[in-house]
């Protein structure tokens, strides 16, 4: 009797992670301008620092610490309080020494007392010189901060934008120029792609849509052989898979760009419509689909979001196990961000293989997938183009035992 073969070994977990890291505090960041700001005011601290030690050593040259007394008393009495010197007669030896060690003493006070001062304005002038130094990085830095106003906001799909900086022929102004040139071509190239797309959905649609009729009026005739409405079916298939490929393609086309106008889309409805649409298919297949749809809202396109849980819930009921199989769709809000998981059991994915999914025409082991009768392989490069175009991102990762976890990450 032959042995059962063992089941293959689940794949290594990856070792990244693929929550994004949490962002700094704005005052923390390493900006350009906090750098200058360090700059200038270390340098003129270093500056100080070195003056005033100069200043001091010189000043201790000129007092002569330690040095002894430029004359010698040989007779008489001294009093004083500072120096603690008691009236009456004192040996000569005696007084010369205790009037060095006043004299030394006093100039000590004066060198201490002189560095005290010395470091007070300092530390003012250090202070002063750290808000002049940002102050002036602020306005040396400001036509850097038009451009980043500025490119944030074609970031945004306002191409229209141009920075047009005034002021002197610069290294800066030169930048800007070179930057609305760039600018200015980019929009005409994506002038050019919408009307390119636009043409295409027309030219391409249209013969594919005249096939599908002739087809059709074809096969609904009664009298033709059999093997002309064989041909037929198998024709009316292929154009089906060639209109669903060209539907794809002009999608993934249409969502490379940033979505420009936005509305409040709720995620929860949106997961639900699409196990809505699946559901028929997945009982087909034998697949549960279960999980919470909690209220998660985001600012985005509604249609293109849809087709994101549709692609995702398709490809977890098709890649499938074939007995008790599921499928688990869930939506909440994480740390600030909409997250739509969808989970699956399926055949063990090694994780190395994992980013290959999102591209087109795909698959696993470097396979074509247009011979697949599973799609067209377009469902998840579709799905990864929507949601960088909503700033969200997506991931993948391998479950324990087969199949995926995909999670797509959006702005609240």
């Amino acid at each position: 009797m032959a042995s059962t073969p063992a089941p293959p070994k689940t794949p290594p977990k990856p070792t990244w992670d693929p929550r994004r890291p949490a962002p700094q505090l704005p005052w923390l960041r390493p900006t350009i301008r906090i750098r200058l700001t360090l700059l200038y005011g270390g340098m003129f601290l270093i500056a100080g620092i070195l003056l005033l030690s100069i200043i001091y050593l010189v000043a201790a040259n000129a007092l002569k610490v330690g040095s002894d007394l430029p004359f010698k008393i040989v007779t008489g009495s001294v009093s004083g309080d500072q120096c603690g010197i008691q009236p009456g007669t004192v040996e000569s030896a005696e007084l010369n020494r205790l009037l060095n060690e006043c004299v030394n003493e006093q100039r000590q006070h004066a060198l201490d007392d002189l560095l005290s001062r010395s470091l007070l304005a300092l530390l003012g002038l250090a202070i002063i010189a750290f808000a002049f130094g940002y102050a002036m990085a602020g306005r040396v830095l400001s036509p850097l901060g038009r451009i980043l106003r500025t490119a944030r906001a074609v970031a945004g799909s306002d191409l229209s934008r141009r920075i047009e900086l005034d002021g002197p022929d610069d290294e800066l102004k030169e930048l800007a120029d070179t930057f609305d040139d760039m600018l200015e071509r980019l929009e005409r190239a994506f002038t050019a792609q919408q009307r390119f797309v636009g043409n295409a959905s027309h030219e391409l649609r249209t013969p594919l849509a005249i096939n599908r009729t002739l087809l059709e009026v074809h096969l609904s005739d009664p009298g033709a052989p059999v093997e002309l409405q064989q041909l037929g079916k198998t024709l009316l298939a292929t154009n089906e898979r060639s209109e669903q490929l060209v539907e794809g393609l002009l999608l993934l086309a249409r969502s490379d760009n940033q979505i420009v106008e936005r509305k409040p889309v709720d995620l929860a409805e949106v997961a639900e419509q699409a196990v809505d649409q699946v559901h028929g298919e997945a009982e087909a297949k034998g697949v549960a689909i279960r999980g919470e749809q909690k209220s998660a809202v985001v600012q985005g396109n509604g249609v293109l979001l849809e087709r994101i849980a549709l692609n995702l819930v398709q490809n977890a009921v098709r890649y499938n196990v074939p007995e008790d199989g599921w499928v688990e769709v869930t939506t909440e809000v994480q740390h600030g961000h909409a997250v739509l998981t969808v989970s699956n059991t399926g055949p063990v994915v090694p994780a190395y293989e994992v980013d290959d999914l999102f591209e087109p025409f795909k698959r696993l082991r470097g396979a074509d997938r247009t011979g697949s009768d599973k799609g067209v392989g377009l469902g998840l490069s579709i799905v990864r183009s929507v949601a960088r175009a909503h700033g969200g991102h997506i991931t993948a990762q391998p479950r324990e035992g087969g199949g995926l976890v995909m999670r797509v990450t959006l702005p609240v």
